[in-house]
């Protein structure tokens, strides 16, 4: 009997069919305008283009627009790059154009999509951003895109890192930008930390259409973009701590893999005390627990987590003696992206590369509050409906599934489990030979550089030819995504699966014909062409009569999108093909979350050597497993970004008051509301309110507002006079401190007056907000505790950073008063002195590394012979030189 929901679905639709259904009026608009366009020559498309942003300036709305704009789009595109818009990538881009994810299957056109409404949004004049998963992306597609909207005349830019900042002034100046996340995050900081209003990068945040909105509003939303700078080296301490590591023994310590912790046990705290006593870092008296152990408790968590939490080759490779991190949900490596905290530093004291020294908060802000600026947000992903929920809480997006241009034809097939992997491992290989002598091509999804290796290994021995696509061979992943689609062509992904780049049935003829040119240059490229489009589509007939592309995933990842979009990267417009996961008992996600269960039914089915079950039941309990995981992952972001929620109101506060400090010529108003305010202060500090003369401490406040406002007046002889009270004192005070600063004034020249109030203005900001990060950082690491005592640890969080913004802002009025009060302008032999300094510093850094001196004053290492660099110790580049000059070792000795 059928449910009422079901029965209600039956008759009004689901909500999803309903919006979709919404959309068709609008489709059928564009489509009747497609002849008038189409009769349009190419400069009056661009004519178009004119009246359009006229009609805008005129009041016009861009909904009312919509029809017009989308039918000039598509006019503009097929013209261009020889394509013409289906129905349903319309229907995409008039969701993205409402603020929506448009759900769209792999190989449905996500690129031509976004053209639409950035057009339309684009002519707006305010600018829209295309963000991209990775560079490679962003610069091919703003490539190939700006074909369109020059058609259209608009302008395209593209935005990398390294970019010079004239070229990425004008990227961000164009009507349509693309970019990665990480670039847009880091220029967003960066132009939050210039001095100059004409040195800033972005112009505010109108529109933003994120490709693979998933990957980066969700898998990418726990890491916390960081500009950072070099604090003190502690890399000794590190070496020292993770010589102790490997000794421990397994009641050390306990794993817990769910929420992927590791934390000493009893046992273990006395065996490290012990051991670190031992070894001369812990005083006989002192214990783990006192609050001088601190640093050290810090040093041994962190190398703790890097040997037992952290696998070389599946977390992270080393290359060129470096750590590089590898994304876990794509498996591509971050090159730059350092871990926080220590951590970085901890595990390459682990693979024993050189140690990096730490660094110290300069700026930081989430994913999740960046992209929160945009007036308008539309994302793109072929996976979405499963965090549906999140993407509504914390960005206000709805989700839509987009109908697919033709029907999918892929069978999805039950999961296959076995007992144990090397069960699994044989079935896969059996199942890959059999589709290889079919001649289908296999794609074989794997979660790890070193399940993907190892598979490699077998399939080697097995004499099949194949392709590996993982972090380590990172540089071709468009070269062998283009041949993953020919006649019996074996490729091991890791989770990347070429998100980005179709897999083509029969292979990719642009690629075909880069390559063939390559090796023939004088060969014609149009006879060529043609060549390999026949022999392609040759190619592409046998596949799709294998049965077209055959996914085989060997394990289940913790999130169901990343499975899905392993599995769509077959069936793209129709074609044939299937997928199938391989898993077994002992991989991670069934052994950290309810394999017993299972077990114990294969136990009781009696199950053979090699046979696996197959049952949609499996399917059920495996996508709650998942579910499960996604909730808790969920419930981690959620309860971070009500963290980052308080500092992103105060990190609003100071960019906004920095940008109004930029715009203005003179701060003059600011930096006297702030002087009169500290000079309230004092009077209120040293003469309370309601007291009497003889409760005032006027000495203690003489001598303070020498130190603080630069100012020697007879406070405690007013004091003393009749009829004088504290409003009396106070506003003789500021009569005396605005004299001061008119005097400066004179004596700098006004220009230079109020380039120096804004730049120490400026100076003092950044300064006081890096020591605020530090401080927040700290607060944040130790509030947890508070929970023990039955204090909520964010309320708590709330009150005591509240009040620390308060401090920071009592301190900025204090330090910005003070520095003006001590400015003046240098005498003329102290300009000779600096400018002689100056001259010296130069002609060192330009004298030839071989005539740097040896020093003979006695400070020498002992031991120290000149020629023979073996007795110059192991200095670090920062230490003395050991020849004894006094100058830092990469001056002098070390000059590279």
């Amino acid at each position: 009997m059928l449910g009422l929901g079901t029965i209600a679905k039956k008759v009004f639709g689901t909500p999803n069919d309903r919006k979709v259904k919404s959309t068709r009026p609008l489709v059928e608009k564009i489509n009747a305008l497609e002849p008038d366009f189409q009769a349009l020559t190419d400069e009056q498309l661009i004519e178009k283009t004119n009246e359009f942003r006229e009609r805008i300036a005129g009041g016009e709305s861009l909904d009312s627009l919509l029809p017009e704009a989308f039918a000039n789009c598509r006019e503009g595109a097929r013209r261009a790059l020889g394509l013409r818009a289906f129905d349903t990538q319309l229907m995409g881009g008039i969701f993205l154009h409402q603020g929506n994810i448009a759900e769209m299957k792999t190989g449905e056109g996500k690129t031509l999509v976004a053209t639409f409404p950035a057009y339309l949004n684009g002519l707006s004049g305010k600018g829209v951003h295309i963000v991209t998963v990775n560079d490679y992306l962003a610069k091919r597609d703003a490539e190939w895109m700006s074909k369109v909207y020059g058609a259209l005349g608009l302008s395209t830019g593209v935005v990398y890192p390294q970019q010079p900042e004239a070229e990425k002034k004008q990227a961000y100046a164009a009507d349509i930008t693309y970019a990665t996340n990480n670039e847009l995050g880091f220029d967003y900081l960066r132009d939050n930390m210039r001095s100059e209003l004409d040195q800033m990068g972005q112009r505010g945040h109108n529109f933003a259409i994120v490709d693979e909105v998933d990957s980066i509003l969700i898998d990418e939303a726990r890491t916390p973009l960081i500009i950072s700078g070099p604090a003190q080296d502690r890399s000794e301490l590190y070496k020292v701590v993770n010589t102790i590591i490997p000794e421990l023994s397994e009641e050390h310590f306990t794993i817990d893999e769910k929420t992927r912790n590791v934390t000493y046990s009893e046992e273990g705290n006395e065996w490290l005390e012990q051991r670190l006593r031992e070894g001369g870092l812990l005083d006989a008296e002192q214990t783990l627990y006192d609050p001088e152990s601190v640093t050290l408790v810090h040093h041994v968590n962190q190398a703790l987590s890097a040997h037992k939490l952290f696998t070389k080759d599946k977390d992270y490779i080393v290359r060129d003696g470096e750590v590089i991190l590898i994304d876990e949900h794509t498996g591509r490596m971050m090159p730059g992206r350092r871990m926080s905290d220590g951590l970085h530093q901890a595990i390459e004291a682990k693979e024993g590369v050189a140690i990096q020294p730490e660094n110290v908060t300069l700026a930081s802000v989430t994913f999740q509050n960046y992209f929160r600026l945009y007036s308008k947000l539309g994302g793109m992903t072929g996976t979405a409906k499963t965090e549906e929920e999140e993407f509504g809480e914390i960005y206000k997006l709805g989700v839509v599934e987009v109908p697919t241009n033709r029907p999918i034809q892929r069978v999805d097939e039950h999961d296959q489990v076995f007992r144990t992997s090397d069960e699994k491992y044989k079935a896969v290989v059996d199942a890959l030979k059999a589709a290889n002598a079919n001649g289908q091509p296999v794609l074989v999804g794997t979660t790890s550089i070193e399940k993907s290796e190892y598979i490699s290994q077998v399939l080697t021995a097995e004499g099949i030819e194949h392709n590996v696509l993982n972090a380590l061979q990172h540089e071709q992943e468009a070269q062998i995504i283009a041949k993953a689609g020919r006649l019996r062509a074996v490729t091991l992904a890791t989770n990347m699966a070429g998100r980005g780049t179709d897999i083509q049935l029969g292979g990719n003829v642009d690629m075909q014909v880069m390559e063939a040119l390559a090796e023939k240059p004088d060969a014609d490229p149009e006879a060529l062409r043609a060549e390999i489009e026949a022999s392609v589509a040759d190619e592409k007939a046998k596949v799709l009569a294998a049965g077209g592309l055959y996914v085989l995933a060997t394990e289940r990842h913790e999130s169901r999108r990343i499975d899905n979009q392993l599995r769509g990267r077959s069936g793209r417009q129709g074609d044939p093909g299937r997928s199938s996961f391989f898993l077994s008992l002992e991989d991670d996600l069934m052994r950290i979350f309810g394999s017993e269960r299972l077990e114990a039914v294969l136990s009781r089915l009696g199950m053979a050597e090699g046979e696996a079950i197959v049952h949609p039941w499996v399917n059920k309990s495996l996508e709650k497993a998942q579910a499960k995981v996604e909730g808790r992952n969920f419930d981690i972001r959620k309860q971070l970004l009500k963290f980052d929620d308080v500092m992103n109101d105060q990190r609003k506060v100071i960019f906004n008051q920095r940008l109004e400090i930029m715009q203005s010529r003179d701060v003059s108003e600011i930096t006297k509301d702030m002087r009169d305010q500290v000079i309230e202060d004092l009077v209120d500090e040293f003469m309370p309110p309601k007291t009497y003369a003889d409760q005032w401490d006027t000495q203690t406040m003489q001598a303070q507002a020498i130190e603080r406002l630069g100012l020697d007046l007879p406070i405690v002889d007013w004091a003393d006079e009749e009829g004088v009270d504290d409003e009396v004192i106070l506003e003789r005070i500021e009569e005396a401190a605005d004299a001061m600063m008119a005097e400066k004034s004179e004596q700098f020249g006004e220009d230079s007056m109020r380039s120096i109030e804004k730049q120490l203005l400026l100076n003092t900001i950044d300064t006081k907000w890096r020591e605020h990060l530090i401080a927040l950082e700290h607060l944040r690491s130790v509030v947890g505790f508070r929970g023990y005592a039955q204090r909520d640890p964010l309320n708590e969080y709330k009150t005591d950073s509240f009040q620390l913004f308060e401090a920071l802002l009592d301190g900025l009025r204090g330090d910005v008063t003070q520095k003006l009060a001590q400015i003046r302008p240098l005498t003329e032999e102290e300009q000779q002195a600096m400018m002689a300094q100056m001259a010296a510093q130069q002609a060192q850094l330009q004298a030839p590394a071989d005539a740097v001196p040896a020093s003979d004053n006695g400070n020498a290492v002992d031991g120290f012979v000149e020629s023979d660099p073996t007795t110059w110790g192991n200095p670090s580049r920062n230490d003395s030189c050991p020849c004894g000059s006094g100058k830092k070792f990469k001056h002098c000795h070390g000059r590279v």
